[in-house]
């Protein structure tokens, strides 16, 4: 392509020097922008017949790059939160162009202002403390397997940590004594404590001794002293969860997941008074917003809030029910 840089050196210099030197992109962010444009040039290839280390920047036009989001969530199956994620990948690289490639202004404007979708804001499902009781008792306890999962998925309930922040938790992250706490780098290289409870104080200091007798330094390491995946712990916490659901019949119409173990971390300070804008510093997140979704959830507080509104004169507070009349209509439709 005549006047401009080949697309391959554009991809490596956007890789290594845009979000490794110039951002200091975090691991898990350059291997999703990674995977989106392993998937976009693989469509390429196919609509166009020509191998990636051939392929121009002419060839990625905003109808183009349209029709491989619409692929993506047509053959792929991808959600609309995933779609809008390889839109930011392909955005970002983008952006980077525009600088490098002035002459294609009008091309990359055009990319640039591909919207996303909105998408509906799903309930935010979480587990009572009777089936977090449930699912810690789960491991058997007199293996040193069973040992580990149980003070992961209790550090994990307690503390709300990302599934991605636990497995990278070594043991030196945990701190015992006065202003016990653990230190993990979470989402956007932010470093953050969480305080510890004591009997989850007690729990891991047995569990210290024990972890490091594998010449580990990992809190959680694998049978072979190393890390442990993600895909171990989403599998190890579905073990036991079905364990679990012969002592707890309400978790038969849950899905257990890591997250729902945040989620649930997060109920449990909001049910106990703690202050939503703590809760986001807890949690790790960028904006309060993203905390409000608990709010949301948290019915109790909502019915806590109806009690508070005075009734018309004449009326009587509470909750409205509706009359056997009106039931029977709506049974009807």
């Amino acid at each position: 392509m005549t006047g401009t840089a080949a697309l391959p050196s554009l991809i490596e210099r956007f890789f290594t020097l845009r979000l490794m030197h110039h951002r200091n992109a975090s691991p898990h962010t350059i291997a999703s922008y990674r995977d989106t444009f392993r998937l976009l040039f693989t469509f390429a290839q196919a609509k166009l017949g020509k191998p990636p280390s051939r392929l121009d920047l002419t060839d990625f036009d905003a109808p183009f790059i349209g029709a491989f989001l619409d692929d993506l969530e047509a053959n792929r199956a991808i959600g609309i939160k995933t779609r809008n994620l390889r839109l930011t990948a392909i955005r970002a690289f983008f952006r980077f162009v525009a600088f490098e490639e002035p002459a294609l202004a009008g091309q990359i404007q055009r990319i640039l202002a591909i919207p996303g979708k909105l998408h509906d804001k799903r309930e935010v499902h979480f587990l009572t403390r009777g089936e977090i009781d449930a699912i810690l008792a789960a491991p058997d306890r007199s293996t040193w397997i069973g040992r580990r999962d149980h003070m992961l998925l209790h550090l994990a309930a307690q503390t709300g940590l990302r599934l991605s922040e636990i497995v990278q938790l070594e043991r030196d992250a945990v701190v015992l004594g006065t202003g016990a706490h653990v230190r993990c780098l979470g989402k956007g290289r932010k470093e953050r404590c969480t305080p510890l409870t004591r009997q989850t104080c007690r729990e891991l200091q047995a569990w210290l001794k024990e972890a490091g007798q594998r010449g580990s330094t990992m809190l959680f390491p694998n049978i072979h002293g190393g890390h442990l995946s993600p895909d171990a712990v989403q599998r190890l916490l579905a073990r036991h969860a079905e364990t679990a659901k012969l002592r707890c019949a309400s978790l038969g119409r849950k899905r257990v997941t890591p997250h729902v173990l945040r989620h649930s971390a997060a109920m449990e300070l909001l049910q106990a008074g703690v202050d939503i804008s703590v809760i986001a510093l807890w949690l790790g997140h960028e904006s309060i917003k993203t905390t409000q979704v608990y709010l949301h959830a948290h019915l109790a507080l909502k019915e806590a809030a109806l009690a508070k509104v005075k009734p018309f004169k004449g009326q009587k507070g509470g909750r409205y029910k509706p009359g056997d009349r009106l039931l029977a209509f709506l049974d009807a439709l």
